[in-house]
């Protein structure tokens, strides 16, 4: 039996290698069979495009990024292509992905890829963590989606796949805790290629089945192993995180003035993207915070990218 954790739920006694082994097997032939057909998950797309793909994805649904992902690889296929490029133009093609200051990390990446590494995307984690703009999860992604690499791929759908089979919680933390990264790692295979295939199964299984709300248990290849289900589905532990409110909010404003500049391409004057939203105040506030992330850039009394 594993030694409890500190914040971690009781202890009901870990899965054996065996039973962890079976859980694993059978979400990867789910996975053969239902997994979605993404551009980036397709033979032949270059880690760069794997790596665009993981930026993209941040707090933004896959059927969203699809498209601006297609685009971007047609028109950069290659960290040297990007690099090449002035920030503004990463942050144009952004589009409506939201969070646009993905745009200017994704272009800061590009560069330091060009610069330090010959502009071939580095394969380690320790490399990639040092990337501008490239976190924990970003940098497991790229290791195991693009090279194959073992590394424990730790997503909000992962976590909770394995707060509900191992742990018996119905949803995991709004946060990766050591709990989770211990738990994640009890869970990883040593081959290099099974990681890799249970990484990406895991959170398919995550996105599409063992959803936070309304989980589809009946449709489930690991269901005989869960204790969430086995339990009776208990609602206790972590609550589903809400959906962040956007109407009147500041991302609302930001996104109206950056679509505004976005759009003209002899630049927009100062007072007419402060009109282009009803409440002056936040309109200024806004315009400030984009002239700060550096997504804007005044000249005179124009605002161009």
């Amino acid at each position: 039996m594993d030694a409890a954790t500190p914040g971690a739920p009781a202890p009901l006694g870990a899965f054996t290698p065996a039973e962890r082994q079976e859980v694993i097997a059978d979400c990867s032939a789910w996975y053969d069979e239902h997994g979605r057909d993404l551009p980036w998950r397709r033979e032949g797309t270059t880690p760069w495009g794997v790596l665009v793909s993981e930026v993209m994805s941040q707090q933004t649904p896959m059927s969203r990024v699809v498209g601006p992902w297609t685009d971007w690889m047609d028109r950069w296929p290659t960290p040297d292509d990007l690099a090449e490029e002035e920030p503004g133009a990463a942050v144009a093609a952004w589009g409506r992905l939201g969070y646009p200051r993905r745009a200017l990390r994704l272009h800061a990446c590009a560069v330091a890829i060009a610069q330090d590494f010959d502009g071939v995307v580095p394969s380690t984690y320790d490399e990639l963590i040092e990337l501008p703009g490239i976190g924990d999860y970003t940098a497991a992604a790229v290791v195991s989606f693009a090279f194959g690499g073992r590394a424990a791929v730790l997503d909000t759908n992962v976590r909770r796949v394995l707060a509900r089979v191992e742990t018996g919680v119905a949803n995991c933390g709004s946060a990766t805790s050591r709990a989770d990264r211990d738990l994640a790692a009890r869970w990883l295979p040593d081959d290099h290629a099974e990681a890799a295939r249970w990484a990406v199964s895991s959170m398919e299984l995550g996105a599409l089945v063992c959803v936070a709300r309304a989980p589809l248990c009946e449709s489930c290849p690991v269901a005989g192993h869960c204790r969430w289900l086995a339990a009776g589905k208990p609602t206790d532990g972590a609550p589903v995180r809400r959906g962040q409110a956007w109407k009147g909010t500041d991302r609302q404003c930001r996104g109206v003035i950056l679509d505004l500049v976005r759009n003209a391409v002899a630049g927009v004057d100062v007072e007419v993207a402060l009109t282009s939203w009803p409440k002056r105040h936040q309109a200024e506030k806004c315009l400030g915070t984009l002239l700060d992330d550096g997504l804007i850039h005044r000249e005179g009394s124009v605002l161009r990218l």
